[in-house]
């Protein structure tokens, strides 16, 4: 069903890496290929945050910072762009001012991937996006094991009248029934706790925490095996918040909280994470306005390579 071979980054000697059109990592547009194993999907959607707007710029940002990524990760030691047909797909059109309009058309959007058999990798956007991506991953792979990266727990109920906004998907996606209660795993959460009910409400929603301060108490190998052991076999999604890195790592974000992870340490987490069945990821809340010199939109760019090779991975077991 894939290409004979990949479409790779684009190799035009005499065009550096600075110019051209910045689509994700100079890869090729969705409509130059015949099939895409995984399609990097940009949601300009921010009407469900409850702080800081400005994550509806994320995509174009990411995007402009991943031009200087390479086809080869030392680390994984994976050819991600060359084992696998990765595209962008560009920008879901979905405007700002009906959330549940945007909420259906993210996932009917996503679900047109995923019929095709394709891998999404979405670039938000606020947090809201992740629950029409879970459940457009569902629809085609059964209830998912989550590995939710975050400063927050976003498993809250209403805010200002909104059962849908960024802080409420995984509750959504736990009564909704796509997600296996027996298999989520919040890592690096530190902030955003009003009552110790929240936590018991986090419980029922399914998941377990490891929290920033694990970090400093223990080896970044044992909370591999942590999360390893609680997402077992099933078929993973991975969403990740930018805040869950420390402000001093990605200031450009809605609600930054301190005391997060380092980069390297976060990085060294995901790498830690091969062999894993990903179905679908996401990394959301990139506001660049922000932002200082790319940090932020360098370290998203980054996470999301990272996910992609973990697919490349994934597909090749």
């Amino acid at each position: 069903m894939g290409n004979p071979t990949p479409i790779g980054q684009r190799n035009e000697p005499e065009m550096p890496r600075y110019g051209g059109i910045a689509t994700y990592a100079l890869l090729p547009r969705i409509e130059e290929v015949t099939h895409a194993d995984v399609a990097v999907l940009g949601i300009p959607f921010d009407s469900g945050t409850s702080f800081r707007p400005g994550a509806r710029f994320g995509p174009a940002h990411i995007r402009e910072n991943s031009r200087q990524l390479h086809p080869y990760h030392q680390f994984l030691n994976v050819f991600p762009f060359d084992s696998q047909q990765v595209v962008d797909a560009g920008d879901v059109a979905v405007g700002p001012y009906d959330i549940a309009r945007a909420v259906a058309a993210i996932e009917t959007a996503a679900r047109r991937l995923v019929e095709q058999d394709t891998r999404v990798v979405a670039l938000g956007g606020d947090h809201t996006v992740a629950l029409p991506l879970m459940r457009a991953a569902a629809a085609a792979h059964g209830p998912l094991a989550v590995l939710h990266f975050d400063a927050h727990l976003d498993t809250w109920d209403t805010c200002h009248g909104a059962s849908v906004w960024h802080g409420s998907p995984f509750r959504r996606a736990a009564e909704e029934g796509i997600i296996d209660l027996n298999h989520c795993q919040h890592v690096g959460t530190r902030g955003g706790i009003y009552d110790p009910s929240e936590l018991a409400d986090d419980r029922e929603a399914g998941f377990e925490i490891i929290d920033s301060e694990a970090f400093q108490d223990e080896k970044v190998s044992d909370i591999v095996a942590q999360i390893r052991r609680r997402l077992g076999t099933r078929p993973v999604y991975i969403s990740v918040d930018i805040d869950v890195l420390d402000p001093a790592h990605a200031p450009a974000t809605g609600t930054p909280e301190v005391g997060g992870l380092a980069t390297r340490e976060f990085l060294r987490t995901l790498r830690g994470l091969a062999g894993l069945n990903i179905v679908g990821c996401d990394v959301v809340e990139v506001a660049p306005a922000y932002d200082h010199g790319g940090i932020t939109g360098l370290a998203a760019a980054h996470v999301a390579w990272e996910l992609i090779s973990l697919i490349a991975l994934s597909k090749n077991r």
